[in-house]
């Protein structure tokens, strides 16, 4: 293991120890005291433990290593070496996932905001690729997709679409796509075969348990009605069941339409709203405390230009992990899984690295 490892493993286990002497002193704990240390002590208890193992294992290693040269003891040592060195390596395994922080949002529900960018009606065809590519990599995964609000573009695709996808570790695939996506290729209507370059951005937002609270006051919101022109027919059209709400001290705008219910959009909105309004007070908290998290590598806001899709080349080129992928066409029809295995990978080594993820 490299150095900044063990100096992370080193630190843990004196951790431990202290907090084991302290519980072990008893003394005047006040309850929430007490509880802090029982759960910081059961949140290194795995690690400190394989840690040990590991320090042990090496141990017997360099005595192991000493009887290799008496020639009486050389075969026994030779296969004693082999179990140890097996077993380094397992332990080796082992706490290096044991040293990578899990993100708790990694299993949560998702929602995905997809904007056109740049580019006018083919930012908005484009808009529409990325939804697809998303549903069908989700649907392959067994997650559930629901749109929640759409703004179609007279030319296709859309201006805006919001969906949710719900599943197994939905925020775990998805939370690297946030940014800008470039688009370079040839329209249907270019008579001349130009190339066009146009954008657009995606949003991906973990749904916020009812248990966090989002302090949302009644008389900050603006809440609209108006007819929904989506999924849903001749029911949802002939009523008001749509609903906009604007935060007013954020200007932040969230609509649900495809609800059949003017109380379920509402309620739909308000996931939305939360979700929202919390990544927003927790990116404050951490660009205040210095510790702002990137996606990747990167910000993984949405201002960031993320990923190509250059279809003249036949290739798709993400810029935070510098690799590029073929068969263009297979990923917008939602296979996109190669690209983010590889940007979890590359999460997995910056994280074992103890780099922000």
């Amino acid at each position: 293991m490299d150095e900044r490892a063990l100096e992370r493993l080193d630190a843990s286990a004196r951790r431990f120890e202290e907090i084991e002497a302290a519980l072990a002193a008893g003394g005047a704990f006040d309850q929430s005291k007490y509880t802090a240390l029982v759960r910081e002590h059961a949140r290194l208890e795995a690690t400190v433990e394989t840690y040990r193992s590991y320090r042990a294992t090496l141990d017997a290693l360099a005595k192991n290593a000493a009887l290799l040269s008496d020639p009486e003891l050389r075969e026994l040592a030779q296969e004693e070496e082999a179990t140890l060195r097996a077993r380094r390596q397992r332990l080796e395994a082992e706490l290096a996932e044991l040293l990578i922080p899990k993100d708790p949002n990694d299993a949560k529900d998702v929602f995905i905001e997809i904007r056109a960018g740049a580019g006018g009606d083919e930012a908005a065809i484009f808009a529409g690729d990325l939804a697809r590519m998303y549903a069908r990599f989700a649907e392959s995964r067994g997650m559930r997709v629901s749109v929640v609000s759409e703004s179609e573009s007279e030319a296709g695709g859309y201006k805006e679409i919001v969906f949710s996808v719900k599943g197994d570790q939905a925020y775990r695939w998805f939370k690297h796509e946030s940014g800008v996506h470039r688009v370079q290729r040839v329209p249907e209507t270019e008579a001349q075969g130009r190339i066009h370059t146009s954008t657009a951005t995606v949003a991906v937002l973990p749904e916020v348990d009812e248990s966090v609270i989002v302090e949302i006051k009644p008389s900050d919101l603006q809440i609209d009605t108006y007819k929904s022109s989506g999924a849903g027919g001749q029911y949802v059209n002939k009523t008001e069941s749509a609903i906009r709400i604007t935060h007013l001290p954020t200007g932040v705008i969230v609509a649900s339409q495809q609800e059949r219910s003017q109380q379920q959009n509402r309620e739909r909105a308000m996931q939305m709203l939360r979700a929202i309004l919390h990544e927003r007070k927790q990116r404050e908290l951490e660009e205040a405390t210095g510790t702002l998290r990137r996606s990747q590598v990167g910000t993984g806001d949405r201002s960031e230009k993320i990923r190509t899709y250059n279809f003249p080349q036949d290739r798709v080129t993400d810029h935070r992990t510098n690799r590029s992928y073929g068969n263009i066409r297979d990923i917008i029809d939602g296979n996109v899984g190669d690209i983010v295995e590889d940007l979890l990978r590359d999460e997995h080594a910056r994280l074992l690295a103890g780099e922000p993820a």
